[in-house]
C-alpha cells in the first residue's frame, strides 16, 4: 500500500514520506490562500474554488472564510450546508457532511489521530478515522469533533462541546465529553412551528 492508501484506510502512515501527499496538501493550501482572501462580493469565485478544493459540495452550500483543511478532496458535503467563520476540517480520512447541516463559528472536525505511545508518535507516524455528520445536524460554535465520530440525523450539538463518541439521531447533546442531554420531541416541533407562524403573520401584518 502507498502512504496515501494507508492514510485513507485508517492505517499508520508518515505523511511527510509521501511526495503525493505533500503535493496534495500544498495544492489545498494554495487554493485556500486564494479562497480566504476573497471579498464578500465574490460569491461565484468562492463556489468555484470550493468545487476545485473539495471532494464534492452540493447546491446551496456555503463556507464563510477563513476556512482550513488538510486535503479538501477527502471532504464530501451535501446540499444547503453552511459553515460560519474559522471552520477547520483535518480530512486525512473521509469526512462526510449531509444536507442542511449548520456549523457555528470555529467548528473543528479532526479525522486525524496520533499514537498514544510517545516513541511511536515522535517518529511522525499518525493515522485517521472517518467522520460522518448526517442530514439536518446543527453544531454550535467552538465544538470539536474527534476521529471516527458519527453524529445522527437531526441532532443538535451544544456550543463548546468535545465529541469523542457517536451521538444518536434526534437528540440535543452537550459538554466535554459530549453527552446526550435529551431527545428532540414533538413538543419542540409544535413550539417552533407556532413561532414560525407568528413570524409570518407579523410580516403580513406589517405589509398592511
Amino acid at each position: 500500500m502507498t502512504e496515501k492508501e494507508r492514510m485513507l484506510a485508517g492505517e499508520l502512515y508518515i505523511p511527510a514520506s509521501s511526495d503525493e501527499l505533500v503535493q496534495e496538501m500544498r495544492r489545498a493550501k494554495e487554493i485556500l490562500k486564494v479562497f480566504n482572501h476573497t471579498g464578500s462580493g465574490e460569491g461565484k469565485k468562492r463556489k468555484e474554488l470550493l468545487k476545485e478544493l473539495l471532494g464534492s459540495i452540493g447546491k446551496g452550500s456555503y463556507i464563510e472564510p477563513p476556512f482550513r483543511c488538510d486535503y479538501g478532496k477527502n471532504t464530501y458535503i451535501g446540499e444547503g450546508f453552511c459553515a460560519n467563520y474559522e471552520c477547520i476540517i483535518l480530512d486525512v480520512c473521509k469526512v462526510t457532511i449531509g444536507d442542511r447541516v449548520l456549523f457555528g463559528p470555529r467548528v473543528s472536525l479532526f479525522a486525524a489521530g496520533h499514537p498514544i505511545d510517545a516513541g511511536v508518535r515522535g517518529r511522525l507516524l499518525e493515522f485517521g478515522s472517518p467522520i460522518t455528520i448526517e442530514d439536518d445536524v446543527w453544531i454550535g460554535g467552538n465544538t470539536v469533533i474527534n476521529p471516527g465520530v458519527t453524529i445522527g440525523r437531526g441532532t443538535i450539538i451544544g456550543s463548546g462541546s468535545v465529541v469523542t463518541k457517536d451521538i444518536p439521531p434526534g437528540v440535543i447533546a452537550v459538554g466535554n465529553p459530549c453527552r446526550v442531554l435529551r431527545e428532540i420531541t414533538e413538543e419542540d416541533r409544535e413550539f417552533w412551528e407556532r413561532k414560525e407562524a407568528e413570524y409570518y403573520a407579523a410580516r403580513e401584518s406589517g405589509k398592511k
